[in-house]
């Protein structure tokens, strides 16, 4: 199984941001060592076609973006700071990771992954919430109208809802948007996916595993041909941000589900690490350790 990863994800972003780059290196290092390490490639990613960007983003925003010509209110609604230009090429790749994983499912790979990305809250126009462009709905539009899947089914578990997911692939009946997040949690203003459910603060392991099960079979009549996995972990009960209370041992049964789904559908899955924030971060970093191991193990 490939994952992709690049050193600039590490790069661009202020050591006192809320955003912890230390996070890659640490699980490129665990999985390093795991038992499953032989069957699991390292990859660096290009680029992302700016081509590909135009896709789900205005030609204005991401051209602005691209010239260091954003707005301090556009700044600002990112969140990322300080500003930095290495930013403008940390984007490029881990957006080019997504994509390299795509197209290693294209190429008829079982499962790929982005040792980044998910970043779901970014809008056609805009950016937000420490998303620029929207990798998952760059790869939806490039999976349907290059790649000639009939129906993407993304499933974002997230704990917070996939807005600009939502909004940019609202009106493109060859891509599903599901989404299961925090109704306390950003946004505060949410977007209306093909389904939500919301879960309220505290909820712990049995509970949101309960409610997952259940969605997960309203979504048996739902066609699809590749499952996008937007795996957020900050769902962890010891994440800053995330307002739930679920274990690694949840999470892994979380992962299990959609694995177990998957395979049900032959579906082959795309992975986006999306957010996770504990304190301490070993504990966001076990739990994609976790999530990489599981998949490596889907691959075989």
């Amino acid at each position: 199984m490939n994952i992709y990863y690049h050193p600039l994800y590490t790069k661009g972003i202020d050591s006192k941001s809320t955003f912890p780059k230390e996070r890659y290196d640490l699980i490129k290092d665990a999985l390093a060592v795991n038992e499953l390490s032989n069957t699991i490639a390292i990859k660096t990613p290009n680029k992302v076609e700016i081509n590909d960007v135009y896709r789900a983003h205005s030609k204005d925003y991401v051209d602005a973006f691209l010239n260091s010509d954003l707005s301090e209110k556009q700044v600002r609604e990112i969140g990322l700071k300080p500003w930095s230009d290495k930013i403008i090429d940390r984007t490029l790749f881990l957006t080019g990771g997504s994509v390299s994983a795509l197209y290693d499912i294209y190429k008829g790979a079982p499962v790929s992954a982005n040792m980044a990305g998910g970043t779901h809250h970014a809008f056609s126009e805009r950016g937000s919430g420490f998303c620029i462009f929207n990798d998952i709905a760059i790869c939806a539009i490039k999976a349907i109208e290059d790649y000639n899947y009939n129906r993407v089914l993304i499933i974002d578990l997230d704990v917070h809802q996939g807005d600009g997911t939502a909004s940019i692939l609202k009106n493109n009946d060859n891509a599903y948007t599901f989404s299961v997040h925090c109704k306390q949690n950003f946004p505060f203003k949410k977007e209306s996916s093909n389904t939500d459910v919301e879960v309220e603060s505290g909820v712990d392991d049995q509970a949101y595993l309960n409610i997952l099960d259940k969605s997960l079979d309203t979504l048996n009549s739902v066609e699809s041909d590749i499952l996008f996995f937007q795996a957020g972990v900050d769902t962890l009960n010891t994440d800053r941000y995330g307002k739930l209370s679920l274990t690694i041992e949840g999470l892994n049964e979380r992962n299990k589900m959609i694995f177990d789904f998957a395979q049900k559908r032959k579906n082959p899955i795309l992975i986006l690490m999306g957010g996770g924030y504990s304190e301490p971060i070993d504990n966001t970093v076990a739990a994609f350790r976790d999530l990489f191991i599981a998949a490596a193990k889907y691959s075989l």
